[in-house]
């Protein structure tokens, strides 16, 4: 108890307010687990997630490239926003956040974006987490290429959903149209291509990769240093550092519906991107799991913001816990947003409902919010409601 008292001491001292509000693993003065009903902000789904899963599971989920200073940058960069105080109020209900994306018809600026392997946070796994989606206002979810359940079941899970499909590129380019292929004849006629992730490496995820402290025989994580050869001694990657414009402009011939490149984090990309066919764009450092000591996404937004000018959609990921989160990066530029980690908290704490109420439970902070600043539709959310001191 006395150090349960002190832990309680120290979150409330001067000096723990001045840091950047950290995902707080631990509800140190709790001596049961909160049930769903219980659950008032994403913060609190992430101790039961912890409790839920294995460990490598969690850390997986956790944890981020190299020193973990993206990781921690993108959090820290929220609080570098102050959302600009108005005199005139609105109700909730007069707050109206709809809006179309690429021909889908969203009712909040909000979307689940692809995280790999759900079956481990949850039995319903994939499939759980678009019935969640779809029954939260028909959310529209990004499928990781790496899902643990096949793209056609995920989708056969919740009918009336809308469900788009991530992809890593792929040097040859006809394994690159099968895997096209396979997506949109399953139904996902959005394709997501994602160029970032060139050469990232997640320390603390290595260490306990092998579960149980075993080595996983024939695996490039779980080799030994002496049985690799050239960089990948080094951690580095081949595997994605060939990335060309070309290939994209090879891929936009294959895509038939809209083709979304996720990763941009500079203006002249996002010109490039809109040269070679892209459709939209999301802002991302892969939740800072890309490279470490790179800008958070939401410090490059804006210039990014002016670069496309209004000539494509921008979506928007990395670090988002809140409503005020969603809100500041719409405000800055962005036509929505997606939500990574907090979505597989939801799932992984209380399954299928867990993830729905989480993603009901930012909707709604997103129209306090707004209504708080006295914005009644989508457009009113713009740089003027924000003030910025990013350094």
């Amino acid at each position: 108890m006395a150090l349960a008292r002190m832990a309680g001491l120290m979150a409330g001292s001067p000096i723990a307010a001045a840091v950047a509000q950290i995902d707080p693993k631990p509800l140190s003065e709790h001596r049961r687990v909160l049930s769903l009903a219980e659950m008032q902000t994403a913060f609190d789904f992430e101790p039961v997630f912890f409790g839920n899963v294995l460990l490598p599971v969690y850390d997986y989920t956790a944890h981020g490239d190299g020193s973990e200073f993206t990781l921690r940058r993108n959090r820290q960069a929220f609080d570098w926003v102050d959302i600009v105080p108005v005199r005139a109020a609105i109700p909730p209900s007069q707050v109206d956040l709809s809006s179309e994306l690429l021909g889908v018809k969203m009712k909040f600026p909000i979307i689940v974006a692809p995280t790999a392997a759900m079956v481990p946070l949850h039995p319903e796994g994939e499939t759980g987490m678009f019935k969640a989606s779809a029954a939260a206002s028909n959310t529209l979810m990004m499928l990781s290429v790496n899902t643990s359940t096949p793209h056609a079941q995920v989708i056969a899970g919740a009918p009336g959903g809308t469900l788009w499909a991530q992809f890593y590129p792929l040097e040859n380019l006809t394994n690159t149209q099968r895997s096209m292929d396979t997506f949109q004849n399953a139904g996902c006629n959005g394709i997501i291509v994602t160029i970032d992730q060139q050469s990232s490496f997640y320390e603390r995820t290595q260490q306990d990769r092998n579960f149980g402290g075993r080595v996983a025989p024939g695996r490039a994580t779980g080799t030994t240093a002496a049985a690799l050869t050239g960089a990948a001694r080094y951690r580095i990657n081949g595997g994605r550092v060939w990335y060309t414009w070309q290939y994209i402009d090879a891929v936009r011939k294959m895509v038939k519906g809209p083709l979304v490149l996720k990763g941009i984090l500079d203006p002249e990309d996002a010109r490039l991107a809109i040269e070679h066919g892209a459709d939209a764009i999301i802002v991302s450092n892969h939740g800072g799991r890309s490279m470490d000591y790179g800008p958070s996404s939401l410090e490059v937004l804006p210039e990014i913001a002016a670069a496309v000018n209004g000539r494509i959609p921008i979506l928007f990921d990395s670090g988002i816990r809140r409503g005020t989160d969603i809100f500041k990066a719409l405000a800055l530029g962005a036509n929505g947003v997606c939500l990574g980690r907090t979505t597989r908290w939801g799932l992984g704490a209380f399954g299928i409902a867990g993830a729905q109420r989480l993603i009901e439970m930012l909707q709604q902070e997103l129209v306090q919010v707004a209504a708080a600043c006295g914005c009644a539709k989508l457009p009113d959310i713009n740089k003027t409601t924000v003030k910025t001191n990013l350094v």
